[in-house]
Protein backbone atom coordinates (compact mmCIF):
# COMPACT_ATOMS: atom_id res chain seq x y z
CA UNK A 1 0.00 0.00 0.00
CA UNK A 2 1.28 3.52 -0.93
CA UNK A 3 1.27 6.57 0.83
CA UNK A 4 -1.33 8.11 -1.05
CA UNK A 5 -3.62 5.02 -0.51
CA UNK A 6 -2.56 5.24 3.26
CA UNK A 7 -3.72 8.67 3.36
CA UNK A 8 -6.98 8.36 1.49
CA UNK A 9 -8.39 5.46 3.99
CA UNK A 10 -7.59 8.04 6.53
CA UNK A 11 -9.56 10.75 5.05
CA UNK A 12 -12.45 8.39 4.20
CA UNK A 13 -14.62 7.28 6.47
CA UNK A 14 -18.61 6.45 6.19
CA UNK A 15 -20.65 5.98 9.42
CA UNK A 16 -24.30 4.83 8.90
CA UNK A 17 -26.59 1.98 10.06
CA UNK A 18 -29.80 -0.02 8.47
CA UNK A 19 -31.17 -1.99 10.89
CA UNK A 20 -32.19 -5.96 10.08
CA UNK A 21 -33.48 -6.37 13.06
CA UNK A 22 -37.46 -5.87 14.83
CA UNK A 23 -36.15 -5.11 18.11
CA UNK A 24 -32.54 -3.30 18.12
CA UNK A 25 -33.50 0.07 20.00
CA UNK A 26 -29.48 0.88 20.55
CA UNK A 27 -26.44 0.03 18.24
CA UNK A 28 -22.91 1.27 18.51
CA UNK A 29 -20.91 2.02 15.07
CA UNK A 30 -17.69 -0.03 15.76
CA UNK A 31 -14.49 1.31 14.67
CA UNK A 32 -11.06 0.05 15.90
CA UNK A 33 -10.53 1.78 19.09
CA UNK A 34 -13.56 3.94 18.61
CA UNK A 35 -11.47 6.53 16.37
CA UNK A 36 -13.24 8.74 14.24
CA UNK A 37 -11.62 9.76 11.18
CA UNK A 38 -11.48 13.79 10.11
CA UNK A 39 -14.12 14.56 7.46
CA UNK A 40 -16.02 11.43 7.92
CA UNK A 41 -19.52 11.26 6.78
CA UNK A 42 -22.32 10.42 9.06
CA UNK A 43 -25.84 9.50 7.96
CA UNK A 44 -28.53 9.39 10.17
CA UNK A 45 -31.74 7.79 8.39
CA UNK A 46 -35.51 9.24 9.22
CA UNK A 47 -36.55 6.78 12.51
CA UNK A 48 -33.11 7.51 14.14
CA UNK A 49 -30.73 9.59 16.22
CA UNK A 50 -27.11 9.35 16.39
CA UNK A 51 -25.60 10.09 19.78
CA UNK A 52 -22.22 10.94 20.34
CA UNK A 53 -20.05 9.84 23.17
CA UNK A 54 -16.62 11.64 23.76
CA UNK A 55 -14.26 10.68 26.21
CA UNK A 56 -17.04 8.96 28.39
CA UNK A 57 -19.12 12.27 27.95
CA UNK A 58 -22.25 12.20 25.94
CA UNK A 59 -20.96 15.31 23.15
CA UNK A 60 -24.32 15.53 21.04
CA UNK A 61 -26.71 14.34 19.58
CA UNK A 62 -27.95 14.07 15.65
CA UNK A 63 -31.32 13.97 14.04
CA UNK A 64 -31.98 12.59 10.28
CA UNK A 65 -29.14 14.30 7.90
CA UNK A 66 -26.07 13.63 6.41
CA UNK A 67 -22.92 15.50 8.45
CA UNK A 68 -19.45 16.13 7.27
CA UNK A 69 -17.47 15.83 10.38
CA UNK A 70 -14.76 18.00 9.48
CA UNK A 71 -15.30 21.29 11.45
CA UNK A 72 -13.22 21.59 14.97
CA UNK A 73 -16.59 22.54 16.52
CA UNK A 74 -17.27 19.02 16.44
CA UNK A 75 -16.27 16.99 20.11
CA UNK A 76 -14.58 14.83 18.23
CA UNK A 77 -10.85 14.00 18.10
CA UNK A 78 -9.49 12.58 14.88
CA UNK A 79 -6.48 10.95 13.94
CA UNK A 80 -5.29 13.45 11.17
CA UNK A 81 -4.95 16.05 14.30
CA UNK A 82 -2.10 14.02 16.24
CA UNK A 83 0.66 13.43 13.43
CA UNK A 84 3.07 12.82 16.53
CA UNK A 85 1.29 9.65 17.90
CA UNK A 86 1.29 7.93 14.58
CA UNK A 87 -2.16 8.51 13.48
CA UNK A 88 -3.26 6.99 16.22
CA UNK A 89 -5.19 9.54 18.75
CA UNK A 90 -5.73 9.42 22.57
CA UNK A 91 -8.77 11.16 22.13
CA UNK A 92 -11.97 8.28 21.53
CA UNK A 93 -15.20 9.02 20.48
CA UNK A 94 -17.80 6.24 20.18
CA UNK A 95 -20.79 6.41 18.02
CA UNK A 96 -24.57 5.26 19.13
CA UNK A 97 -27.44 5.01 16.66
CA UNK A 98 -30.96 5.22 18.38
CA UNK A 99 -33.43 3.58 16.88
CA UNK A 100 -36.57 6.42 17.19
CA UNK A 101 -39.46 3.98 15.78
CA UNK A 102 -41.91 2.75 17.33
CA UNK A 103 -42.33 -0.99 18.49
CA UNK A 104 -45.34 -2.52 18.35
CA UNK A 105 -47.44 -5.18 19.39
CA UNK A 106 -45.81 -5.50 22.97
CA UNK A 107 -47.73 -7.57 25.43
CA UNK A 108 -48.33 -6.42 29.24
CA UNK A 109 -51.07 -8.62 31.59
CA UNK A 110 -51.64 -9.17 34.92
CA UNK A 111 -49.43 -11.95 36.43
CA UNK A 112 -51.70 -12.16 39.54
CA UNK A 113 -54.80 -11.02 39.92
CA UNK A 114 -55.96 -7.63 41.23
CA UNK A 115 -58.28 -6.94 44.08
CA UNK A 116 -60.54 -3.98 44.09
CA UNK A 117 -63.75 -3.33 45.64
CA UNK A 118 -66.59 -3.30 43.45
CA UNK A 119 -70.29 -1.57 43.98
CA UNK A 120 -72.07 -4.71 42.94
CA UNK A 121 -70.20 -7.76 43.90
CA UNK A 122 -68.25 -6.03 47.02
CA UNK A 123 -64.11 -7.16 47.25
CA UNK A 124 -63.34 -9.62 43.97
CA UNK A 125 -60.48 -10.30 41.66
CA UNK A 126 -59.74 -9.14 37.44
CA UNK A 127 -57.17 -10.06 35.26
CA UNK A 128 -55.78 -8.22 32.28
CA UNK A 129 -54.01 -7.92 29.64
CA UNK A 130 -53.65 -6.11 26.12
CA UNK A 131 -50.74 -4.17 24.40
CA UNK A 132 -48.66 -1.15 23.97
CA UNK A 133 -46.33 0.44 21.68
CA UNK A 134 -43.20 2.25 22.62
CA UNK A 135 -40.66 4.63 21.27
CA UNK A 136 -37.25 6.93 22.18
CA UNK A 137 -38.48 10.08 22.52
CA UNK A 138 -35.38 11.66 24.06
CA UNK A 139 -32.22 9.71 22.89
CA UNK A 140 -29.74 11.47 25.37
CA UNK A 141 -31.88 10.30 28.39
CA UNK A 142 -32.05 6.97 27.02
CA UNK A 143 -28.29 6.39 26.79
CA UNK A 144 -28.02 7.88 30.31
CA UNK A 145 -30.57 6.26 31.95
CA UNK A 146 -30.97 3.09 30.62
CA UNK A 147 -28.04 1.87 28.08
CA UNK A 148 -25.00 3.12 29.20
CA UNK A 149 -22.44 1.56 26.88
CA UNK A 150 -24.24 -1.45 26.01
CA UNK A 151 -23.37 -1.84 22.50
CA UNK A 152 -26.57 -3.60 21.17
CA UNK A 153 -29.89 -2.90 23.04
CA UNK A 154 -32.98 -5.08 22.28
CA UNK A 155 -36.38 -4.46 23.26
CA UNK A 156 -36.98 -7.24 25.27
CA UNK A 157 -33.98 -5.96 27.76
CA UNK A 158 -35.84 -3.19 28.73
CA UNK A 159 -39.67 -4.78 28.28
CA UNK A 160 -40.12 -6.41 31.69
CA UNK A 161 -39.83 -3.19 33.45
CA UNK A 162 -42.25 -1.46 31.17
CA UNK A 163 -45.03 -4.21 32.07
CA UNK A 164 -44.52 -3.88 35.78
CA UNK A 165 -45.01 -0.02 35.41
CA UNK A 166 -48.25 -0.77 33.41
CA UNK A 167 -49.76 -3.09 35.95
CA UNK A 168 -48.65 -1.05 38.67
CA UNK A 169 -50.60 1.71 36.75
CA UNK A 170 -53.55 -0.27 35.87
CA UNK A 171 -54.35 -1.29 39.90
CA UNK A 172 -54.19 2.12 40.97
CA UNK A 173 -56.23 3.53 38.18
CA UNK A 174 -58.92 0.78 38.05
CA UNK A 175 -58.93 0.75 41.83
CA UNK A 176 -59.67 5.09 41.60
CA UNK A 177 -62.00 4.64 38.69
CA UNK A 178 -65.12 3.49 40.24
CA UNK A 179 -66.29 1.59 37.20
CA UNK A 180 -68.23 -1.53 38.44
CA UNK A 181 -66.92 -4.76 36.88
CA UNK A 182 -69.63 -5.64 34.54
CA UNK A 183 -69.73 -1.85 32.88
CA UNK A 184 -65.48 -2.38 32.61
CA UNK A 185 -65.71 -3.59 29.05
CA UNK A 186 -67.66 -1.18 27.83
CA UNK A 187 -64.57 1.49 29.04
CA UNK A 188 -61.51 -0.16 28.22
CA UNK A 189 -60.91 2.28 25.45
CA UNK A 190 -61.31 4.85 28.06
CA UNK A 191 -59.29 3.15 30.66
CA UNK A 192 -56.98 2.60 27.98
CA UNK A 193 -56.20 6.51 27.43
CA UNK A 194 -56.20 7.28 31.49
CA UNK A 195 -54.04 4.43 32.30
CA UNK A 196 -51.16 5.52 29.13
CA UNK A 197 -51.69 9.20 30.70
CA UNK A 198 -50.57 7.55 33.83
CA UNK A 199 -47.30 5.79 32.91
CA UNK A 200 -45.94 8.57 30.67
CA UNK A 201 -44.46 10.61 33.58
CA UNK A 202 -42.98 7.28 34.32
CA UNK A 203 -41.33 6.22 30.99
CA UNK A 204 -40.72 10.27 30.12
CA UNK A 205 -37.81 9.77 33.03
CA UNK A 206 -36.46 7.02 31.40
CA UNK A 207 -36.56 9.04 27.35
CA UNK A 208 -39.53 6.67 26.12
CA UNK A 209 -43.03 7.52 25.20
CA UNK A 210 -45.72 5.23 24.83
CA UNK A 211 -48.53 6.92 21.95
CA UNK A 212 -51.03 3.22 21.97
CA UNK A 213 -51.76 1.18 25.10
CA UNK A 214 -55.20 -1.16 24.60
CA UNK A 215 -56.70 -3.27 27.13
CA UNK A 216 -58.09 -6.20 25.08
CA UNK A 217 -59.59 -8.24 28.09
CA UNK A 218 -60.64 -7.72 31.58
CA UNK A 219 -61.85 -11.21 32.80
CA UNK A 220 -62.87 -12.27 36.32
CA UNK A 221 -61.69 -15.42 38.13
CA UNK A 222 -63.38 -18.65 36.78
CA UNK A 223 -65.01 -18.97 40.38
CA UNK A 224 -66.53 -16.16 40.57
CA UNK A 225 -67.18 -16.20 36.52
CA UNK A 226 -69.00 -19.29 37.46
CA UNK A 227 -70.82 -17.49 39.95
CA UNK A 228 -72.12 -15.05 37.90
CA UNK A 229 -73.06 -17.79 35.07
CA UNK A 230 -75.14 -19.69 37.62
CA UNK A 231 -76.32 -16.41 39.08
CA UNK A 232 -77.65 -15.03 34.32
CA UNK A 233 -79.09 -18.52 34.36
CA UNK A 234 -81.26 -18.26 37.14
CA UNK A 235 -82.51 -14.76 35.90
CA UNK A 236 -83.17 -16.06 32.65
CA UNK A 237 -84.98 -19.32 33.77
CA UNK A 238 -87.43 -16.83 35.42
CA UNK A 239 -89.99 -18.87 37.57
CA UNK A 240 -87.49 -20.90 40.05
CA UNK A 241 -89.77 -24.25 39.95
CA UNK A 242 -89.11 -24.46 35.73
CA UNK A 243 -85.56 -23.51 37.10
CA UNK A 244 -84.72 -26.77 39.29
CA UNK A 245 -86.58 -28.57 36.62
CA UNK A 246 -83.82 -27.23 34.06
CA UNK A 247 -81.06 -28.31 36.91
CA UNK A 248 -82.31 -31.47 37.61
CA UNK A 249 -81.92 -32.24 34.02
CA UNK A 250 -78.82 -31.00 33.92
CA UNK A 251 -77.50 -33.48 36.83
CA UNK A 252 -79.44 -35.76 35.17
CA UNK A 253 -77.11 -35.71 31.61
CA UNK A 254 -74.24 -35.27 33.32
CA UNK A 255 -75.13 -38.23 35.69
CA UNK A 256 -75.85 -40.15 32.44
CA UNK A 257 -72.04 -39.68 30.70
CA UNK A 258 -70.36 -40.67 33.86
CA UNK A 259 -68.33 -43.77 33.60
CA UNK A 260 -68.69 -44.91 37.36
CA UNK A 261 -71.66 -46.69 38.27
CA UNK A 262 -71.72 -43.83 41.40
CA UNK A 263 -72.41 -41.27 38.79
CA UNK A 264 -75.35 -43.93 36.73
CA UNK A 265 -77.07 -44.38 39.89
CA UNK A 266 -76.64 -40.37 40.74
CA UNK A 267 -78.18 -39.79 37.66
CA UNK A 268 -81.02 -42.76 37.01
CA UNK A 269 -82.27 -41.70 41.11
CA UNK A 270 -82.63 -37.87 39.91
CA UNK A 271 -84.72 -39.11 36.87
CA UNK A 272 -86.75 -41.33 38.92
CA UNK A 273 -87.62 -38.11 40.98
CA UNK A 274 -88.11 -36.10 38.19
CA UNK A 275 -90.04 -38.61 36.29
CA UNK A 276 -92.57 -38.85 39.22
CA UNK A 277 -92.71 -35.12 39.83
CA UNK A 278 -93.85 -34.61 36.08
CA UNK A 279 -96.37 -37.44 36.10
CA UNK A 280 -98.34 -35.43 38.33
CA UNK A 281 -100.43 -38.86 39.96
CA UNK A 282 -100.22 -41.11 37.26
CA UNK A 283 -99.71 -44.88 37.84
CA UNK A 284 -95.99 -46.06 37.89
CA UNK A 285 -95.48 -49.10 35.47
CA UNK A 286 -96.29 -51.90 38.05
CA UNK A 287 -99.92 -50.14 38.85
CA UNK A 288 -99.00 -48.14 42.31
CA UNK A 289 -99.75 -45.00 42.61
CA UNK A 290 -96.36 -42.75 43.06
CA UNK A 291 -95.80 -41.18 46.74
CA UNK A 292 -96.68 -37.24 46.82
CA UNK A 293 -94.42 -35.11 47.63
CA UNK A 294 -95.62 -32.58 50.25
CA UNK A 295 -96.85 -29.14 48.46
CA UNK A 296 -94.27 -26.72 49.97
CA UNK A 297 -95.93 -23.87 52.00
CA UNK A 298 -97.12 -20.88 50.57
CA UNK A 299 -95.20 -18.02 51.50
CA UNK A 300 -95.26 -15.39 54.10
CA UNK A 301 -98.34 -12.26 53.10
CA UNK A 302 -96.19 -9.08 52.15
CA UNK A 303 -96.84 -6.82 54.97
CA UNK A 304 -97.36 -3.40 53.41
CA UNK A 305 -96.14 -0.08 54.39
CA UNK A 306 -98.33 3.21 53.98
CA UNK A 307 -98.11 6.60 53.74
CA UNK A 308 -99.86 9.59 55.13
CA UNK A 309 -101.09 12.81 53.47
CA UNK A 310 -101.79 15.61 55.51
CA UNK A 311 -101.96 19.49 55.24
CA UNK A 312 -100.66 18.79 51.53
CA UNK A 313 -97.45 16.62 52.73
CA UNK A 314 -96.12 13.17 52.28
CA UNK A 315 -95.60 11.77 55.41
CA UNK A 316 -94.97 7.90 56.16
CA UNK A 317 -93.56 5.28 55.75
CA UNK A 318 -95.41 3.92 58.30
CA UNK A 319 -96.57 0.48 58.96
CA UNK A 320 -99.70 -1.64 60.04
CA UNK A 321 -99.03 -1.52 63.63
CA UNK A 322 -97.99 2.13 63.52
CA UNK A 323 -100.95 2.94 61.87
CA UNK A 324 -103.26 0.99 64.49
CA UNK A 325 -101.19 3.59 67.51
CA UNK A 326 -102.07 6.17 65.44
CA UNK A 327 -105.82 5.38 64.97
CA UNK A 328 -106.18 5.17 69.10
CA UNK A 329 -104.43 8.37 69.19
CA UNK A 330 -106.06 10.18 66.67
CA UNK A 331 -103.31 11.05 64.47
CA UNK A 332 -104.97 8.84 62.03
CA UNK A 333 -109.13 9.29 61.70
CA UNK A 334 -111.16 7.17 58.99
CA UNK A 335 -111.11 10.39 56.42
CA UNK A 336 -106.66 10.45 56.65
CA UNK A 337 -106.07 9.69 52.50
CA UNK A 338 -103.69 6.80 52.75
CA UNK A 339 -101.32 5.07 50.05
CA UNK A 340 -99.25 1.89 49.32
CA UNK A 341 -97.37 0.74 46.63
CA UNK A 342 -100.24 -1.43 44.08
CA UNK A 343 -102.93 0.98 44.84
CA UNK A 344 -104.64 2.89 42.66
CA UNK A 345 -104.33 6.80 43.47
CA UNK A 346 -104.58 8.01 47.56
CA UNK A 347 -108.05 6.67 49.34
CA UNK A 348 -109.65 7.32 52.54
CA UNK A 349 -108.37 5.17 55.31
CA UNK A 350 -111.99 3.89 56.08
CA UNK A 351 -112.41 2.64 52.62
CA UNK A 352 -109.15 0.46 52.40
CA UNK A 353 -110.03 -2.71 53.54
CA UNK A 354 -106.82 -4.04 55.31
CA UNK A 355 -107.33 -0.49 57.51
CA UNK A 356 -111.11 -0.03 58.10
CA UNK A 357 -110.41 -2.97 60.73
CA UNK A 358 -108.85 -0.46 62.45
CA UNK A 359 -111.23 1.60 63.62
CA UNK A 360 -113.83 -0.58 63.88
CA UNK A 361 -112.35 -2.25 67.14
CA UNK A 362 -112.67 1.32 68.68
CA UNK A 363 -115.06 1.82 71.07
CA UNK A 364 -118.07 4.32 69.81
CA UNK A 365 -117.68 7.64 71.95
CA UNK A 366 -119.54 7.49 75.39
CA UNK A 367 -122.87 8.71 75.43
CA UNK A 368 -123.56 12.21 76.96
CA UNK A 369 -123.97 13.32 80.61
CA UNK A 370 -121.84 9.42 81.45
Amino acid sequence: MGIFDFLSGQFIDVIHWTDDTRDTMVWRFEREGHEIKYGAKLTVREGQAAVFVHEGQLADVFTPGLYMLETNNMPIMTTLQHWDHGFKSPFKSEIYFVNTTRFNDLKWGTKNPIMLRDPEFGPTRIRAFGTYSVRVGEPARFMSEIVGTDGEFTMDEISFQIRNIIVQEFSRVIAASGIPVLDMAANTAELGKVLAHAISPTLEQYGLTIPELYIENISLPPAVEKALDTRTSRGLSGDLEQHLKYSAAEALRQGGDASGAMGAGMGAGMGMAMAGQMMGGQRGPWGAAPAQAPSAPPPPPVEHVWHLAKNGETQGPFSKAQLGRMAQNGEMTRETYVWTAGQDGWKPAEDVDELAQLFTVMPPPPPPGI
